[in-house]
C-alpha cells in the first residue's frame, strides 16, 4: 500500500511539473533570463511549492510518524557549508545551461526529446561519479 501511495504521489508531482511548465526548458530558460525576455510565470509555481512545503515541513517537525505509519527523519544539519554551496552552484549552472533540473527531467523522459535523455544520462553519471569519489575518500 505504501508503494502504491508513493507511486500516486510521484505521478501527481510529475503532472504538476508538466502543468506548471517546469518540464519545458524554453520556459525555464526564459524565467532565468532576467535581463532579456523574462517570463516570471514559473515564480508562481515555485511560490506555490514553497508554501505547501513550508506548512508540510512545519507540521512534520512536530511528528515522529507519517500518516502512513513511516518514520519522519528530517535533516539535523542546517549549516551552510562548502559542499552545500558547491552543489548549489553546480545545480544552478546545470539548470541554466540545460533548462532542466532533476525532477522535471525525469518527468520529461517519456515526452521529451534527445536533450532530456542526454541530461538524465549525464545526471546519473554525475551521481555515480560522486558516489565513487565519496567511497574513494576524495570528498
Amino acid at each position: 500500500m505504501v508503494n502504491l501511495i508513493a507511486l500516486l504521489a510521484g505521478l501527481i508531482f510529475g503532472l504538476g511539473l508538466i502543468i506548471g511548465g517546469m518540464t519545458n526548458p524554453a520556459k525555464v530558460l526564459a524565467f532565468l533570463d532576467i535581463t532579456g525576455d523574462w517570463d516570471p510565470s514559473l515564480a508562481f509555481v515555485m511560490v506555490g511549492a514553497i508554501a505547501i512545503g513550508f506548512f508540510a515541513f512545519r507540521e512534520a517537525k512536530h511528528r515522529s510518524w507519517s500518516v502512513l505509519g513511516l518514520s519522519i527523519d528530517l535533516p539535523e544539519n542546517t549549516r551552510i557549508d562548502r559542499p552545500l554551496v558547491i552543489g548549489a552552484v553546480l545545480f544552478g549552472i546545470g539548470w541554466g545551461l540545460a533548462g532542466f533540473c532533476p525532477g522535471p527531467a525525469v518527468a520529461s523522459v517519456l515526452i521529451g526529446g534527445s536533450a532530456v535523455w542526454i541530461f538524465v544520462a549525464s545526471m546519473l553519471a554525475g551521481m555515480g561519479l560522486y558516489t565513487l569519489a565519496v567511497k574513494a575518500g576524495w570528498l
